[in-house]
């Protein structure tokens, strides 16, 4: 199959969909690829890695996007629509319950769009969005903790404490892949961390891996609303697969938090489980509410893209070799890349996406049916 893997244009994002070694891993299965001119360089790998890799280097987005099979990171943005059309099959994060005017584009092209963050084992595991909630759950804590810095309309507080001094308090929502490597961090650093989560078993498991170093509370409107009201860094790491993230911390919330507290939501490309956090860029990455600091940047791991990009492509490869092999067909003999189908010939196949826009959805597999494959 033709693949094309385009440079990424969303502000401040340096990752591409595949490092040279996936891209010679595609090419030894016999498939052609296109990499855009530049695509890796971000990442710190440059056109002759990819032109060594048996890809052909091509000078425009157009051509890339021209290919069958589209592997990106990020979600398409607008001035990218106009790629979209029914013969292309886009892998990539979409995020779809936060973007409506993506949805539709998707949509009304005839989009075959896989997500990477809906790709589901049956465990429950999401092994495409793994690698990039471990990315951001570590580097939130980092990110918090250089915020709290008074330059930066932080607390001017250590997050570690020194002798004499008590260290800052972390609060982590959410205990899945992202509260814990945050909860990680934080308690290498040395501060205070408690992490709340509605599922009990989960709570066991932390308490036992951490040994009792961080504290674990069931997440309920009475303890959100405690810690809050201590936290110096408040961490949103609340996901549920595909759909919009719910506001745990409501707007009223903030006006018990410390003044130059600081909160780091990485939930906001799933709408943000803080009300009132917002996309940001790391062009400018802060807004301030009621005296609290509010990181909401939406492409977190693109800050670390050599380490971001190793860490995604080594995941997604398995994916897009069975995409490249059988098309559509390769939806229909694996069911945790199937439930990473989210549209096709203009059909929604994702419930969460369509419980969020209050638009109809499809089975994915009559929708694949209703068409003739991709090959």
């Amino acid at each position: 199959m033709d693949i094309g893997i385009p440079k990424e244009i969303k502000p401040q994002e340096y990752r591409v969909a595949a490092t040279p070694g996936a891209v010679h891993a595609l090419v030894d299965a016999g498939h052609d690829v296109a990499v855009e001119r530049g695509a890796g360089i971000g990442s710190g790998f440059a056109d002759d890695d990819y032109l060594a890799a048996g890809a052909q280097v091509v000078d425009s987005a157009a051509e890339a996007w021209s290919r069958r099979l589209v592997l990106k990171v990020k979600e398409p943005i607008a001035s990218e629509f106009g790629y979209l059309r029914d013969d292309l099959m886009l892998f990539t994060y979409l995020h779809l319950a936060a973007a409506r005017p993506l949805t539709e584009a998707l949509l009304a092209s005839g989009t075959t769009a896989i997500a990477y963050e809906t790709v589901q084992l049956d465990s429950g595991s999401l092994p495409l969005l793994t690698p990039m909630s471990e990315v951001a759950g570590r580097m939130a804590t980092q990110v918090g903790a250089h915020y709290l810095g008074k330059f930066l309309g932080g607390r001017g507080l250590l997050l570690g404490g020194v002798p004499g001094v008590a260290a800052g308090e972390v609060v982590i929502l959410g205990g899945g892949v992202v509260g814990t490597n945050a909860a990680k961090i934080a308690m290498g650093l040395g501060a205070r961390v408690t992490l709340l989560d509605i599922n009990h078993a989960r709570l066991q498991y932390l308490d036992d891996v951490f040994g009792g170093r961080i504290q674990t509370l069931a997440s309920n409107l009475a303890n959100i609303r405690a810690t809050v009201e201590r936290a110096d860094l408040l961490i949103g790491g609340v996901l549920i697969p595909g759909a919009r993230a719910p506001h745990l911390v409501t707007r009223d919330m903030l006006a018990s938090m410390k003044p130059g507290s600081v909160i780091v939501d990485v939930a906001v490309d799933q709408g943000g489980c803080i009300e009132t956090i917002r996309p940001t860029t790391h062009d400018a990455p802060t807004f301030v509410v009621d005296g609290v600091v509010h990181y909401g940047v939406a492409n977190m791991p693109g800050a670390v893209p050599n380490t971001s990009t190793r860490a995604l492509s080594n995941q997604t490869l398995p994916y897009a070799l069975a995409l490249a092999a059988g098309g559509t067909a390769a939806l229909q003999a694996d069911p945790a890349l199937l439930r990473g189908l989210n549209t096709h010939a203009g059909d929604l196949t994702y419930a969460a996406v369509g419980q969020a826009f209050d638009l109809p959805t499809r089975d994915p597999l009559e929708a694949l049916a209703s068409r003739p494959q991709m090959a």
